[in-house]
């Protein structure tokens, strides 16, 4: 079944909401460093405390229901008004270099809210270098990017539409633009009080509308909240793999079913990297972008990921744990979409983090300790996988709106007049 959504419902979230919902949302994270795990990334205080709350007697925080809202900060109150100008900024490709690409032009409803291939979109003339993360839940997350490298969806919005390979925008660009459309400068003084659109509140009413796209009501969460019959026969024995012999739960706990930590557990290099001469470059552009020192540029087959944040060797290989939410929807799977079904995911941890061909990460020595061979026969691995698509509900989709329109910059008689 799929869900037609509308935008629009009111948001209620007081401070004890907030900090219930925080306390519920983090996984496992150790108040102790571990060399293992390396970079954490910016997490809240009230996350931080909870997280150490949250840990069970095993050391990892139990499986949680959703929150029915995700935390709203103090500086960017939801409105109804905002999230509809949200919605439209988000489906407008004229918040991007050439007015082609949009937000929703690597973040799909009918996609997952993602991309359906192994990298993301890219600007046209490049490919982008890294598997686009479905939004679902995003406003639940303390960071964003597989290496959290911003701490907010106000500050995702402008890195992914003024980034070299996605929406390469530039400021000045887009806010002319919003500035000619009627209906934008009318809506951005309502919901803003701007006498013209400022670029800095677009981003802050497209995170208002992210936050409204979220899924709390699937098998998983019913389960969770009494309902029993929720999950199958099968399910509830994939929970109990899920819990035990697969060790899932060791880095997929809490609420979203992620600790939010950082790890390398194995995924091997994109062979299309190897074939594909764009998407070569698009790697080495990046590696320059991000600061890699000459000897990682000319050398690096695989994506450092987190090793970017802090420049530590031990980061290298690693990226946060991703939420298994809404999985059923958003294949390829890992930072690279090297696996494009669940199974091949799930035979991938099976084989102690190897692909079907023998390959493992290009980082090595950064390979997690808790990625080890699980020998789970074919029944168990089918348990595994029907217990994780618990975690997905009816697919959510959503119309492309109407865009406003751009007002002419003359009129007929002044074109006349011009010609004379």
């Amino acid at each position: 079944m799929k869900t037609l959504i509308k935008t629009g419902a009111p948001y209620i979230a007081g401070t004890l909401a907030i900090a219930v919902s925080m306390a519920m949302l983090q996984g496992c994270e150790s108040t102790s460093a571990k060399s293992e795990e390396g970079f954490k990334g910016t997490l809240s205080a009230v996350s931080q405390t909870a997280v150490a709350a949250n840990a069970s007697s095993t050391g990892n925080a139990p499986l949680a229901p959703l929150p029915a809202n995700p935390p709203i900060p103090a500086d960017n109150k939801q409105t109804d008004a905002k999230v509809e100008l949200g919605k439209l900024l988000f489906f407008d490709p004229r918040l991007g270099g050439d007015a082609s690409i949009s937000c929703a032009s690597c973040h799909d409803p009918s996609q997952g809210w993602a991309w359906a291939e192994d990298f993301s979109r890219g600007y046209p003339g490049t490919v982008h270098w890294r598997n686009s993360q479905s939004i679902m839940n995003s406003g639940y997350y303390p960071g964003s990017f597989w290496a959290n490298s911003v701490p907010s969806l106000e500050a995702q919005a402008p890195s992914a539409a003024k980034g070299g390979v996605a929406g390469n925008g530039e400021n000045d660009i887009m806010t002319a633009r919003l500035a000619l459309i009627p209906e934008y400068k009318k809506r951005f003084n309502e919901v803003f009080g701007d006498d013209s659109p400022r670029i800095k509140n677009a981003w802050r009413a497209i995170a208002s509308f992210e936050r409204t796209i979220n899924q709390h009501d699937t098998p998983i969460d019913k389960y969770l909240n009494g309902n029993k019959g929720a999950l199958s026969e099968e399910q509830v024995r994939g929970k109990a793999l899920f819990e035990g012999k697969a060790g899932c739960i060791q880095c997929h706990n809490g609420a979203l079913a992620s600790n939010m930590e950082f790890y390398n557990i194995g995924v091997p290099p994109a062979k299309r990297w190897e074939e594909d001469g764009l998407a070569q470059i698009t790697f080495r552009f990046e590696l320059y972008a991000k600061g890699s020192n000459e000897e990682l540029y000319r050398t690096a087959k695989a994506d450092p990921g987190a090793y970017f944040r802090g420049k530590n060797k031990w980061d290298k290989g690693k990226f946060r744990t991703p939420s298994l939410r809404y999985t059923m929807y958003t294949a390829p799977y890992m930072h690279n979409g090297a696996f494009y079904t669940l199974e091949e995911v799930v035979d991938f941890y099976n084989a102690g983090g190897f692909d079907e061909d023998g390959r493992t990460t290009g980082w090595p020595k950064t390979k997690s300790e808790k990625i080890k061979p699980l020998g789970l026969n074919d029944d168990e691995k089918a348990d595994l996988v029907a217990f994780i698509e618990s975690f997905s509900g009816d697919e959510i989709l959503m119309d492309k709106p109407e865009l406003p329109e751009y007002a002419p910059l003359f009129t007929l008689e002044e074109l006349k007049e011009a010609k004379k």
